[in-house]
């Protein structure tokens, strides 16, 4: 596997990968030294993740090769369905996937997607509106959101 560091408006971000395709991409809580020259095989992701952030980006085009169970895989596969700019409920997913009472579950398949927001497992939220659960943190989830929204937030000061 190839490894490589970039930077994001929400922090130093890991790509790993190979041939295969992307089998991670996560946000680090510390600071990291960027990777001065990108893995061939990582070059795609971190050039559309920077046009993502770019705001010139909806939707990813990448091989994926994330690993999971079988139950996880079919969460993961649901969350690619939800489109940039939308929102969906724990609840609406465990429906999607045809097993309403399989919401923990499904919540907990979330929180082990390990392509953060490639796989964007940031749409989801509480069936409330809450924003509920985030692996790297409710103020990223929150930004990410806000990003996607097709209504910007202006400041008044």
């Amino acid at each position: 596997m190839e490894t490589c560091i970039i930077n994001s408006p929400l922090g130093f971000t890991k790509i790993i990968g190979n041939v295969d395709g992307i089998a991670s991409v996560t946000i680090l809580n510390s600071e990291e030294k960027i990777t001065d020259v990108i893995p061939t095989v990582l070059e795609d992701c971190a050039i559309q993740l920077n046009e993502y952030f770019e705001g010139t980006r909806k939707n990813f085009d990448l091989k994926l090769n994330a690993t999971g169970t079988e139950f996880q895989n079919r969460v993961w596969k649901q969350l690619e369905q939800i489109p940039f700019g939308k929102t969906t409920s724990y609840l609406e997913l465990s429906k999607q996937i045809g097993d309403i009472k399989a919401i923990r579950a499904v919540a907990n398949a979330n929180g082990k997607n390990p392509l953060w927001i490639i796989i964007p497992c940031h749409r989801v939220i509480g069936s409330n509106g809450a924003l509920t659960g985030y692996a790297g943190g409710i103020h990223r989830k929150q930004w990410l959101l806000n990003h996607e929204s097709p209504y910007k937030q202006q400041s008044l000061f």
